[in-house]
Parts: structure tokens; C-alpha cells; sequence
């Protein structure tokens, strides 16, 4: 069993064979290659060749933004810099957040608001993720509308938490050959609304649960981006929409694999809405998948709060305390 694959081109001409599309690989998978989604190839070349020329740069010119100096949890992580499920993850990665004001004496969530760390040996990276940001940003909100119009009939329902100051994040990630670890990425659901995930082409290693013990593989699809709902779609839709639990496999001694995630999230005090769903939508339902160890919050900012500080202990440990 493969990925679904959606092709945003035609949701103007036929919305309602698009919508229907949509919601039922949300419903059933929560995850689907997106073709068609104006994303010009000569960009997306651009952004994975940027991503090599970064992953290229000597030790010291990377650990020039090391996330260690950003209270915002922006910047450079080191192979092994980031955790999940208490797991070391093998890869390593920039973390790019939207430019914004440090707020003084923020507390909790509101600390992950600030600048960005940009390499000196690179000034190129900068304007072109800020591109980037701007690309992706319209298609993740043109699918959210959609979403929105297919549960609700109204496309506008989430335009109020994403108004102003969306919380979006790039990770710009790689990883490298090992023998030491299978876990490139341990198993988990993202936090936010949506991802958009750009894998390099002719790589392995992202996989999806499909049942108990069962694991499907994701390889890249040229032009295509992979996307997923993240929970705060399960707790709008009380499971309708049902975020998945992924993971990738380290890559075998030898090789490498470049992957960038955009996750489209609304802004950090934003109050998801709880969606009135139709009678035919709510009788499938399913329920918010409850995880003692990983609560939902319907405000992004504390899912977020409780993911980069889970995920960067050691950043927050000198930061925050």
C-alpha cells in the first residue's frame, strides 16, 4: 500500500472531486503526496542545493549558529543534538523560524519567538528560505482552506489563528550513513496543523504506521512534496483527521539524506477552533488519540513549548532552566 497522491492543480477546476480527495486520505492515512502545487522545480533544486552546501561547510562554520546560543531554539544542531521519545535522533539540522522581536521577559511559549542564527560562510541561505517560507506558507493555507470548506463549508474557519504571526518552522535536516543507530528519527506525530516535506530524490528511510506493528515506506516523488496533518487537525476535527505517528530509518554506511520539513502552524497563542463537523463526518469520528505522556493542547504555543523542550533538553537547560 502506497501514499495517496492528491494534485492541488485541479481543486479550481473540480473543488468538490478535490475536497472529497483530501479528506479521504486525511481520514484514512494523514498522509498524501501533494503534486501540482505551483512550487517552480528550479526552487526546489535551489533549496537542496543549498542544503548540501551547508551540510558541506567545515565543523566550525556551522557551529558558528549552534542552537546552543538561541534561547528561541533557532539554529544549528549538531549530529545527535536532538531527541525523541528520550531517543538521540542521528541527523543533524537548522532550525528557521519566522524573524521576528525578541518579547522581553517572555515567559514559556513566547520564548520561541526571535531571530533567526544565519551562516556567515553562506549568506545565500538566508534570502532564499525566506522564499521559501513565502512558497510553502501559500500552499499550506490554500490546503487548509480547502480542509476547512470540505468539514465545515466554510473555507475561512481557520484564517483568524493563522491572521497574524504564524508560528511556521524550517528544519533543514541530514542524515548521515550509520551502523551505530536504525533511528534517524524515532516514532512521532508532528504538533502542529500541517507539514509539507521535501525528501531528496532516489532516498529511504521515512516511514508510516499503517496498524500495530505495521510500517509503510514513503519514498520521494519527483515534484511532489509528502504531506502530513499534525494534531492539532485531530484535536480541531475530535479525530475525524487523525495525525499519524511517523519515523525515518538512519541511512545505511555510505550514504546520506537531505529532507527539509516546513510545518505550517498557526500563531503561538492561537486557539485552534473545535469544528462543528456534519452529521455523516461526526458518526466517523474517532476520537483525540489520548497519550498520557504526550498531552494535546489546543493552544499551538504549548505544543510547541512541550516539543522543543522535550527535543532540545539541553537548550532549554541553559536557557531556561
Amino acid at each position: 500500500m502506497g501514499l495517496p497522491i492528491i494534485d492541488l492543480s485541479t481543486a479550481a477546476s473540480d473543488p468538490a472531486g478535490f475536497e472529497s480527495a483530501l479528506l479521504d486520505a486525511t481520514h484514512r492515512v494523514g498522509f498524501f503526496y501533494l503534486v501540482g502545487h505551483g512550487v517552480p522545480q528550479q526552487q526546489i533544486d535551489e533549496i537542496l542545493a543549498l542544503a548540501r552546501r551547508f551540510f558541506a561547510l567545515p565543523a566550525d562554520a556551522k557551529d558558528e549558529i549552534s542552537q546552543l546560543e538561541s534561547p528561541h531554539f533557532r539554529g544549528y544542531s549538531r549530529l545527535g543534538g536532538e531527541l525523541t521519545n528520550s531517543e538521540v535522533d542521528w541527523r543533524e539540522q537548522i532550525d528557521i523560524g519566522p524573524e521576528r522581536d525578541v518579547i522581553e521577559d517572555a515567559q514559556g511559549y513566547w520564548n520561541l519567538q526571535g531571530p533567526n542564527l544565519w551562516p556567515s560562510a553562506l549568506p545565500e541561505l538566508r534570502p532564499a528560505f525566506e522564499k521559501w517560507d513565502a512558497a510553502l506558507s501559500g500552499v499550506g493555507l490554500e490546503l487548509l482552506r480547502h480542509w476547512a470548506h470540505a468539514l465545515t463549508g466554510d473555507a475561512t474557519v481557520f484564517d483568524d489563528a493563522f491572521a497574524t504571526a504564524p508560528a511556521t518552522l524550517i528544519k533543514v535536516v541530514r542524515y548521515p550513513g550509520t551502523t551505530q543507530t536504525s533511528q534517524g528519527v524515532g516514532a512521532h506525530k508532528d504538533s502542529g496543523v500541517l507539514t509539507l516535506l521535501l525528501v531528496e530524490p532516489d532516498s529511504t528511510g521515512l516511514q508510516v504506521e499503517a496498524g500495530a506493528d505495521e510500517w509503510i515506506d514513503a519514498p520521494p516523488l519527483k515534484g511532489a512534496f509528502i504531506v502530513n496533518i499534525g494534531e492539532l487537525l485531530e484535536v480541531a476535527t475530535g479525530g475525524f483527521l487523525r495525525a499519524t505517528r511517523h519515523r525515518v530509518l538512519a541511512p545505511a554506511p555510505g550514504t546520506d539524506r537531505i529532507s527539509i520539513p516546513y510545518f505550517l502552524n498557526p500563531a503561538l497563542d492561537a486557539r485552534v477552533p473545535t469544528l462543528a463537523l456534519p452529521p455523516d463526518l461526526a458518526q466517523l469520528s474517532r476520537g483525540v488519540e489520548e497519550d498520557p505522556a504526550n498531552p494535546l493542547y489546543s493552544t499551538y504555543g504549548e505544543n510547541a513549548w512541550k516539543s522543543r523542550t522535550r527535543a532540545h533538553p539541553d537548550v532549554a537547560a541553559r536557557h531556561h532552566g
